[in-house]
């Protein structure tokens, strides 16, 4: 799928700002244009922040040539802080949205409360332009508040309603009794962007709330398995990891896939034609993918290879946790130590005794964190992701 430097011609790259609220609306028109092939390819940028947008077209120089079939070049950071841009046909960005109106059972109208310079936002704007429904935006340019999605929530017309969040926005809605009230007039909550812990998705089981898990990237033009089953066309296969048995390293393809990265076409990703080669490890079990983590943030500590999502899976049962991540520290002996940052819930907040006895109990000793700290809130990249690199060094600080 990379594209070759010889067949990058016909169309140009443009940066589009893009506001995270309800003015975003007046930007259809041109997505639609650079889906059906008309105009420059689009560089989706934050309207209002100059900092973000000079680091990502200082990255993505707008008036690069892209192939003629490209619509949009979203930028993707991945772990490494440096952006990348993938090359977005329009083909597969209709091919992403039309998939995921089949398995929600039909077009309908999106609610937005996600920044939409990113995929997960944008693609809520293509499967409406593909839909040709008018979506209803939260305004999330300060920041999300649960308040604002129940306003926006009740200007939903008529029929189908979808909308889609990230777990931490998840989180704060069902601690607001409105907001919670006002997602269970949904057909579908798409939640991804990052893992989901399974106590939050049996807390909005129980809140009435029609959750559907989502997995995906920028090179996939977001989520393209949903629920642990792939979309229509979309195809997952396993390449084994030394070392991680049991489990492999996800590979995806199909009609969502990018064309490769417009800075780097000869990216390893893409080495393999027709599929994309991610950093997650995961299982598949009778057609069902799990996501056990991802390789690249693994932990060794004390010659043991520790998968922090793993680990996490199990902390989010602990009570009074609301959110952890766990991060490896440099270790003189272990070489690093496990450790957690918690946000806690409502009452007692957990002891360090009883996380490290519920990690013990399942994953053994070895994978029980060493060192707890209590913060007010993760530091998040992107819409919804940790950010364990800033957060290790937060606490290296600390």
């Amino acid at each position: 799928m990379t594209v070759p430097s010889s067949a990058r011609a016909g169309r140009r790259l443009a940066a589009l700002p893009v506001p995270s609220s309800p003015r975003a609306v007046a930007l259809l028109p041109r997505i639609a244009a650079a889906i059906d092939g008309d105009g420059d390819a689009l560089l989706p940028v934050p309207a209002g922040d100059e900092r973000e947008t000079a680091r990502l077209t200082g990255a993505l120089p707008p008036g690069s040539p892209v192939g003629g079939g490209v619509a949009m070049v979203v930028a993707t950071s991945g772990t490494t802080g440096t952006p990348k841009g993938a090359l977005l046909t329009g083909s597969a960005l209709a091919a992403g949205a039309r998939a995921t109106h089949s398995r929600l059972g039909g077009p309908g109208t999106w609610l937005l409360p996600l920044p939409p310079h990113h995929i997960a936002g944008m693609q809520v704007l293509v499967r409406s332009v593909v839909a040709g429904t008018e979506p209803v935006i939260v305004d999330v340019a300060r920041g999300f508040r649960p308040e604002a999605l129940v306003d926006a929530a009740r200007r939903m017309p008529a029929g189908r309603a979808y909308t889609s969040l990230v777990p931490t926005q998840l989180v704060k809605a069902l601690d607001d009794p409105a907001a919670t009230d006002a997602l269970r007039g949904f057909d579908a909550i798409l939640v991804g962007g990052a893992a989901t812990p399974a106590t939050l998705c049996e807390h909005a089981a129980d809140a009435g709330l029609t959750l559907v898990r989502t997995y995906g990237m920028s090179e996939t033009c977001g989520g393209c398995v949903y629920d642990g089953v792939p979309l229509d066309g979309v195809r997952v296969r396993l390449e084994p990891v030394p070392g991680q048995e049991g489990t492999g390293r996800v590979l995806l393809g199909g009609p969502v896939l990018a064309a490769g990265y417009l800075d780097a076409p000869d990216h390893p990703a893409f080495a393999d034609p027709g599929w994309f080669r991610t950093d997650d490890a995961g299982t598949v079990d009778d057609g069902v993918l799990t996501i056990t983590g991802r390789l690249d943030e693994a932990i060794t500590s004390g010659g043991l290879t520790v998968v922090p999502q793993v680990v996490e899976a199990v902390l989010n049962r602990v009570p009074g946790v609301r959110e952890c991540a766990v991060v490896g520290l440099p270790d003189d002996r272990l070489g690093e130590r496990v450790v957690v940052a918690v946000v806690s819930g409502a009452g007692p907040a957990p002891t360090l005794e009883s996380l490290r006895s519920a990690v013990a109990d399942r994953l053994g000793a070895k994978a029980a964190p060493r060192a707890m700290f209590i913060v007010d809130e993760l530091p998040l990249r992107g819409p919804g992701k940790v950010d364990r690199r800033t957060l290790r060094a937060r606490l290296e600080g600390g």
